[in-house]
């Protein structure tokens, strides 16, 4: 019976972008469906840091973050393939939580909103028929008025779809990787570290409990250096960098098998493709050194929000929905993933990762003014 409703908006995607678009939507008498193809709780590849400017909405949201005793992170550490380390205060801070905790229990909080969060279903297409968008899955077929993507960096559809990002050759902005573990360490529990090695970086940072998140990104070409293994590049590549060699081989590791994605693309995206409004990564992915992925995520759900409810009391026609949707996300973001991209063609880069850092070591302020460009205000 689900399947012959017409929802007011379907969300193809519950992560940040999805799960909080639908609460929000939810303080109005929308029909929302939320689609997610995994099942809660469950890990993503992530940095697992929240910048200060998304607290206030969170707390918004119902999550209560306040009652939480998250770790509290106000500190900048990053280090040269090499070992050469810069510290900084970081300019706003932010917090650690993991997205196996904050997904489901944003999931939870839409559910009580009055929205349908549908797990374990997989959309493989979206077509517009009689100006009802009809949304394919492995489960069957669901109708809606607007369909919003928020299924992060890389999915089935943009490949079927074959936006630009898919279609681009290989090159250093479009051929990452990335691996995610959970330990227990003795790093710093304020600072989110930024380590560098060959053709890539890692970062370290406490989420909730006594655990710590490491994530990584590097080009595919490194793994394929090495056979496939993430611990032969592991040991081989990273170790170079001798904070990443005392962070691997003396931490804890809580999982048998890191968490893994492949292909990333930090390319420009279209914020609106087949007349979705896209959100989060499907959006455009800024570069994880710049650790503000998730607040932009937030942020854009809170944009395509108001334009929605806009326009579903016809308010603004669809065109316009449209357009001051990627206005509006444009003045937001758009600088902000610049920078990332900037950066991005720095680290990873042994030489000019060092030189970067052996210059800006001196002057706190330019390194301070350089944080601040990947991230926002409080919205």
């Amino acid at each position: 019976m689900q399947q012959e409703t017409i929802y007011d908006v379907v969300i193809i995607g519950g992560g940040l972008a999805g799960l909080s678009l639908a609460i929000q939507l939810r303080r109005h008498p929308y029909k929302v469906l939320v689609l997610e193809k995994e099942q809660y709780p469950f890990h993503r590849v992530c940095g697992e840091y929240i910048s200060f400017e998304s607290w206030d909405f969170l707390e918004s949201l119902g999550y209560p973050l306040s009652e939480m005793n998250l770790p509290v992170i106000n500190h900048f550490i990053v280090t040269a393939p090499n070992g050469l380390k810069v510290e900084q205060l970081l300019p706003q801070g932010g917090f650690g939580i993991s997205r196996y905790k904050i997904d489901n229990e944003l999931a939870q909080l839409a559910r009580q909103a009055g929205a349908l969060v549908v797990e374990g279903v997989k959309a493989t297409d979206v077509v517009l028929v009689s100006n009802i968008n009809h949304i394919q899955t492995n489960q069957g077929l669901y109708k809606a008025k607007l369909v919003v993507g928020c299924f992060g960096k890389r999915s089935n559809m943009d490949v079927k779809w074959k936006r630009s990002f898919i279609n681009n050759k290989a090159t250093r902005l479009n051929n990452y990787i990335g691996v995610k573990y959970h330990v227990k360490t003795n790093q710093p529990q304020n600072a989110i570290a930024l380590h560098n090695f060959k053709d890539g970086y890692c970062g370290v940072s406490k989420v909730e409990g006594d655990e710590y998140c490491i994530c990584y990104l590097t080009t595919a070409a490194n793994l394929q250096a090495f056979g496939g293994s993430f611990k032969a590049m592991e040991e081989n590549l990273l170790y170079q960098n001798p904070h990443l060699k005392e962070l691997f081989t003396q931490s804890a590791f809580l999982w048998k098998e890191p968490i893994t994605i492949a292909q990333i693309s930090f390319q420009k995206k279209e914020m609106v493709y087949n007349n979705m409004l896209m959100l989060g990564d499907a959006a455009g992915m800024i570069a994880p050194l710049c650790g503000n992925g998730m607040s932009i995520a937030l942020h854009g759900s809170k944009i395509a929000a108001g334009l929605l409810h806009q326009y579903l009391q016809r308010k603004i026609t669809y065109n316009q929905l449209l357009y001051q949707y990627q206005q509006q996300w444009q003045q937001l973001f758009s600088r902000r993933l610049w920078v990332g991209r900037f950066i991005q063609r720095i680290f990873g880069k042994p030489f000019l990762t060092s030189i970067f850092l052996r210059l800006l070591k001196p002057f706190p302020p330019i390194i301070s003014f350089l944080i601040r460009q990947t991230h926002g205000k409080p919205f």
